[in-house]
C-alpha cells in the first residue's frame, strides 16, 4: 500500500520510500513533497500589508511575463510554417478580382507546401471563392481575415470541447499513447504537475515496459510532481498487469487521476498496435466507462504523417484528443488543421517547452495568428 504520511524536514535528503503493493510492483510515496512544502509553509514570517502589495504586483508581472513568453514560444514554433505561408501577403497586398482565380490557385500552393493537406487547402480556397462570387471579399486584407476565420472553424466547429474530461467518480483514467520518441513520458509529466496545482491525488503507471529506463524517467517525473507511481518488479514486464494494477489501486485508494504510461509503436506495426488495444481493454475491466481519455501526443516536426498516424490510433483505441509537441522551431503547423479536420478528435494541449509550466491548453485562435505572419 502506497505511503501518505509526512515526515519531518530532516529528512528531506532521504530517497524515496518503497512500499510493496504486491511482489511484483512497487509503489514510491509522495512524502518527501509534502515535507518540502511543509518546510516552506514553516519558513514564512508576517509581513506588513505595503509589502504584500509589492508581492502581488511582481506576481502579476511574472504572470504576464510567462503568459508572453508562452505566446512568444508558440510563433517561434510555427515559424519554418510562418515563413511558407508569408507568400499569402504579398499575393493579396495587390489582389484584384480579375486575378483572382490565379491567386488562389497560388494560395492552394501555398497550403500545401505547409502541409495543410490536399482535401483541406481546397476546402479552405473553394471557400474563399464562393465568398469572393458572391461580392462578400473585396479586398486582400478581408480576404486574409476570411482566411484566418475558415481555418479557426476547421479547427473548432467539429469540435464540442478542447477540455480535458474529468470523471465525476474518481478515479479519471488518463492514457497517453503515441509513436516513438514524441515526448509520451514528457507530456505525462507536465500532466501531473497541472493536476497536482489544483490539489489533485496523482499516480503514475509505468506501462512503458519496452523502453529502457522508461519507468526510471517516469520515476523521476513521479517525484518531481509528488505523485504515486506503480512500476512492474519483473525482469520481462509486461504493461497490461501494470496498467490494471495502477486502476485497481486507483479505484480502491480514491485517486483523483490515474495517468497510464504506453510504449511507443509504429502505428503500422499490427501486433504492437494490438498490445494497445489489449491494454485498452485491461484498463475497461478495471472500470466501467475507463479510460476517460485516450490522448495520442503528436510530433510536431512529422507534417502530414500525422494524419495516418492519428487515423491508425483512432482506429485501434479511439483516441479523445492530441498533445501537440516538439515546437522547436522545425514544427509544420498545416498539419495539425488537416488531422482536425478529418477526425474530429480536438488538440487539447500544446507543448511550448521543456520546463514543467510549458504544457498550454490548445487555443484555435492563437494557433492561427501562430502560423501566419
Amino acid at each position: 500500500m502506497a505511503s501518505t504520511a509526512t515526515a519531518s524536514p530532516a529528512l528531506q535528503n532521504r530517497p524515496l520510500f518503497r512500499h510493496s503493493l504486491q511482489p511484483s510492483f512497487t509503489v514510491l510515496s509522495r512524502g518527501v513533497f509534502v515535507n518540502r512544502q511543509q518546510r516552506c509553509r514553516c519558513g514564512v514570517s508576517v509581513r506588513c500589508a505595503t509589502e504584500n502589495v509589492g508581492f502581488f504586483g511582481r506576481l502579476g508581472r511574472v504572470i504576464k511575463e510567462k503568459a508572453k513568453s508562452d505566446v512568444e514560444r508558440l510563433f517561434s514554433g510555427f515559424s519554418k510554417t510562418r515563413e511558407n505561408l508569408a507568400v499569402v501577403d504579398e499575393l493579396l497586398t495587390y489582389w484584384n478580382l480579375a486575378d483572382s482565380e490565379q491567386v488562389l490557385e497560388e494560395l492552394e500552393e501555398a497550403l500545401l507546401v505547409s502541409d495543410f493537406g490536399p482535401k483541406t487547402a481546397v476546402k479552405i480556397v473553394e471557400k474563399l471563392q464562393k465568398e469572393i462570387l458572391e461580392g462578400k471579399l473585396k479586398t486582400g486584407s478581408e480576404i486574409k481575415t476570411a482566411l484566418k476565420s475558415t481555418i479557426v472553424s476547421l479547427l473548432t466547429e467539429k469540435i464540442e470541447s478542447t477540455k480535458l474530461h474529468i470523471s465525476t467518480s474518481r478515479p479519471t483514467i488518463i492514457m497517453i499513447i503515441g509513436v516513438n520518441g514524441g515526448g509520451k513520458t514528457t507530456t505525462l509529466g507536465k500532466l501531473a504537475h497541472r493536476f497536482k496545482k489544483d490539489d489533485m491525488k496523482i499516480l503514475m503507471a509505468a506501462g512503458d515496459t519496452f523502453r529502457a529506463a522508461a519507468s526510471e524517467q517516469l520515476e523521476i517525473w513521479a517525484q518531481r510532481t509528488g505523485s504515486d507511481i506503480v512500476v512492474s518488479e519483473k525482469v520481462k514486464p509486461r504493461p497490461v498487469p501494470v496498467l490494471l494494477e495502477a486502476v485497481r489501486k486507483g479505484v480502491e485508494e480514491n485517486y483523483d487521476i490515474v495517468l497510464c504510461d504506453t510504449s511507443g509503436r509504429l502505428h503500422t506495426n499490427y501486433n504492437l498496435m494490438e498490445e494497445l488495444r489489449a491494454c485498452k481493454r485491461a484498463v475497461s475491466k478495471a472500470l466501467d466507462n475507463a479510460p476517460h481519455e485516450v490522448l495520442l501526443v503528436l510530433d510536431g516536426t512529422t507534417g502530414l504523417n500525422m494524419l495516418p498516424q492519428a487515423r491508425q490510433f483512432n482506429e485501434a483505441v479511439g483516441v479523445t484528443g492530441f498533445v501537440l509537441t516538439k515546437l522547436d522551431g522545425t514544427a509544420r503547423g498545416g498539419c495539425v488543421v488537416s488531422v482536425v479536420d478529418e477526425l474530429g478528435i480536438p488538440v487539447k494541449f500544446v507543448g511550448v517547452g521543456e520546463g514543467l509550466e510549458d504544457l498550454q491548453p490548445f487555443d484555435a485562435e492563437a494557433f492561427v495568428e501562430a502560423v501566419f505572419p
